[in-house]
């Protein structure tokens, strides 16, 4: 059983709830990735609320997944085909869903806070599915389950965190989280991409990524998120590439067994070049699957499904 009732970030994760969803969802793998029929009991009866009010492809469609596999009861709304387009609050969204007995509502949403604004609003169970620049802790999961797997373990591995970390809410849930597990982990990006307080996640930044390359187990490539943008941060694409971006000659620097990762969608070319998504050392595609396993196990343990008489 986790320590937390909502999922809203990944500071309030102990190692041992962080080690009961990853364990939780190694136990999937044999539902999600062997079987026809990829589908239990776990949840039937159960009732959850996709609340997407920005756009997601694969946080959305894993979770909508996730719920199917563990045979929940879902409906989904965006924020165009909500009342909030009528004017209606998002206190009043809510209450009003709320009213129908519904367990638990997973919130992606443009605005900072707002899955905490939530729990204010209902008993049911929150999970925050990304929120503004805040954090994205199921974004987090998935990217320590794919590490983990790797390399079996998280303790003393070294990663870096690459790219715009200033827009970013997965470095918010990423660094932090890793750091819980015993992982060494450094923010690389170029001055107007940092971080204000590294101090706060506990990690040295710099802007030098051909400096520290050599010596990362995980190269942790972050989008450029333009649209959070406002003015010019960085010179051109081009630019970018030449200086922060992922190619073969930084990758054949790479010590061997590292991995790289990118929590999508990607700009290609800009901080990660086509060849190198597509190459060996890439955990892209690995870390889409196991988006699923971990939010199963979230959803799973969250929602009580250890008490329903199906076991993981």
């Amino acid at each position: 059983m986790l320590s937390v009732k909502n999922l809203i970030d990944t500071n309030s994760l102990t190692a041992d709830d962080i080690n009961q969803i990853l364990d939780t969802a190694a136990s999937f793998e044999s539902i999600n990735n062997g079987r026809t029929i990829k589908k239990v009991p776990a949840l039937r009866g159960r009732t959850i609320v996709n609340l997407f009010l920005e756009p997601s492809t694969r946080t959305k469609s894993s979770f909508e997944l996730a719920e199917k596999r563990l045979s929940a009861d879902s409906l989904s709304m965006g924020g165009s085909t909500s009342s909030v387009v009528k004017g209606e609050s998002l206190a009043d969204t809510i209450q009003t869903i709320d009213a129908m007995n519904v367990d638990m509502f997973v919130c992606r949403a443009r605005l900072a806070g707002t899955p905490e604004k939530i729990t204010e609003n209902t008993d049911a169970v929150v999970i925050n599915a990304g929120d503004g620049k805040h954090q994205h802790p199921t974004q987090a999961m998935l990217d320590l389950y794919t590490i983990r797997k790797s390399f079996g373990h998280l303790d003393g591995l070294k990663v870096a965190i690459v790219g715009d970390l200033a827009h970013s809410r997965v470095c918010g849930s990423l660094a932090p989280a890793l750091k819980t597990m015993g992982a060494d982990v450094t923010l690389v990006a170029p001055p107007t991409f940092q971080v204000d307080d590294p101090e706060w996640f506990g990690c040295p930044q710099t802007s030098s990524l051909d400096e520290v390359i050599e010596d990362m187990d995980v190269v942790y490539m972050l989008r450029v998120q333009l649209e959070r943008m406002e003015g010019a941060a960085i010179p051109s694409r081009r630019e970018y590439n030449r200086l922060y971006g992922l190619d073969m000659n930084r990758v054949n620097r790479m010590r061997e067994g590292a991995i790289i990762c990118h929590p999508g969608p990607m700009n290609r070319g800009m901080e990660i070049n086509a060849d190198v998504a597509d190459c060996a050392r890439s955990r892209i595609l690995d870390q889409v699957n196991a988006g699923v396993l971990t939010r199963m196990a979230e959803m799973y343990l969250l929602l009580g499904g250890e008490n329903n008489g199906v076991s993981a």
